[in-house]
């Protein structure tokens, strides 16, 4: 027989049983993958064959972008830079949407939901953060070239909140999209309805 848990399906056979403790066992999940992921983001192997291509690959889709537009940028590695004015960004870390993703990644292997879910979830919350990611660099790219003031602030405040924050919009709406079970029948109703 399964528990009733603060989760939105029943756990079978829990090795907790203190009522709360599967809450306890997600945040004790999640503060183990996190880690683990942070720390292999940080290996030297992982940051030159993994990171730094990616984040390059993050530049050449914002000239992509917006060479759609403006004929004006070209991408140097991870270097987004205007050809116009000379303006450049560099996307480095913390601005590659790596570590948002790092997040969701964990909040979704630590909940105990069918791994299809959390394969779909981590798949789709992957495009959604790099998809505002790749707004944010667009953006700040050009408001580089307005403004340094504003650049700075949105590059420092604004944007920062607002990835990981996409992050946790994509982990609450992927919860809301899980299956739900079938409410639970009283023990007076199963033995009435014999």
């Amino acid at each position: 027989m399964t528990r009733r848990t603060a989760f939105p399906f029943p756990i079978p056979h829990s090795p907790f049983p203190i009522p709360g403790s599967q809450v306890l066992r997600f945040m004790f999940l999640f503060l183990v993958i996190l880690t683990a992921l942070f720390a292999a983001a940080l290996l030297q192997p992982v940051d030159r064959h993994v990171i730094e291509p990616f984040t390059a690959g993050i530049a050449k889709v914002c000239v992509w972008i917006v060479d759609l537009f403006d004929p004006h940028a070209i991408a140097q590695g991870k270097i987004l830079r205007s050809t116009a004015n000379g303006f450049a960004i560099s996307i480095e870390r913390g601005c590659n949407g790596v570590e948002a993703v790092i997040i969701l990644v964990s909040a979704m292997l630590a909940f105990p939901a069918p791994w299809k879910y959390r394969l779909a979830g981590i798949g789709i919350g992957f495009v959604a953060i790099q998809g505002l990611n790749l707004v944010r660099i667009i953006s700040l790219f050009y408001l580089g070239q307005w403004n340094r003031m504003w650049f700075d602030w949105f590059h420092l405040y604004l944007w920062q909140a607002l990835i990981v924050l996409d992050a946790l919009v994509v982990f609450l709406l992927w919860l809301r999209w899980l299956p739900r079970d079938p409410a639970p029948v009283p023990p007076a109703a199963e033995a009435a309805g014999a």
